[in-house]
Formats: C-alpha cells, structure tokens, sequence
C-alpha cells in the first residue's frame, strides 16, 4: 500500500488550505486514517484521526480549525486547515491503518510528507 498526500504550500496566517491523501494498492479495508506532523526541531505529533466516517478527534492546538474528512469509495483522507497559524508550519504525514485479509495482521503505512509553510 502506497500513499500519496498532496495539497501543503505558502500561506499567510489567518488563510486556509486543504490537504490530501490517497492511498492505492491492495488491500482488504482500510481502519485508521489520520495526518501528523513535525516541526523542524521537534517530535511528531498526531494532528487529526479518523477510525470511521463519524469518529474523529484532534489535537488540543487544532480544534474548531482543522477538519479531518474521509471518502472511502476513493480510500482518501483530507484535512482541512483553517485560521491557520504560523506554529502550524510543519511537515504534515499522513497515516493509514489496514488490513490485507480478513482477521489478517494490522498494518500500517506513512505517507511521504507535505510541507506547509504559515508566515506571519
């Protein structure tokens, strides 16, 4: 399973941008799906997670900014930023959850990394 993520450039504070992930290979069902992201200097951290169409949760820093939306017909993920803030700049991964058989192993896999940058 591969994943594509797109979407990360310049903004300015207070703008908005809308990342995406598309994850393509085999596959039997795809669980968890969330985006990351590490600071230069800093840990990754976990910005948004999504484990079904309806149950999301989010970061303490994000909340009532960021949304994280699914399609599974297209086994993508998105993460809508909004009001962003230059401490949003950060490299942004996201991740997936997944499972190849029924009952199978739990796998997981990254995405390469979209840089979005927020000057102030």
């Amino acid at each position: 399973v591969q994943l594509q993520a797109s979407g990360g450039g310049l903004v300015q504070a207070g703008g908005s941008l809308r990342l995406s992930c598309v994850a393509s290979g085999r596959f039997l069902s795809i669980n968890a799906m969330g985006w990351y992201r590490q600071a230069p200097g800093k840990q990754r951290e976990l910005v948004a997670l999504s484990t079904s169409s309806t149950n999301t949760s989010y970061a303490d820093s994000v909340k009532g900014r960021f949304t994280i939306s699914r399609d599974n017909a297209k086994n993508a993920v998105y993460l809508q930023m909004n009001s962003l803030k230059s401490e949003d700049t950060a490299v942004y991964f996201c991740h997936v959850g997944y499972r190849r058989i029924l009952l199978g192993r739990y796998l997981e896999v990254w995405g390469q990394g979209t840089l979005v940058t927020v000057s102030s």
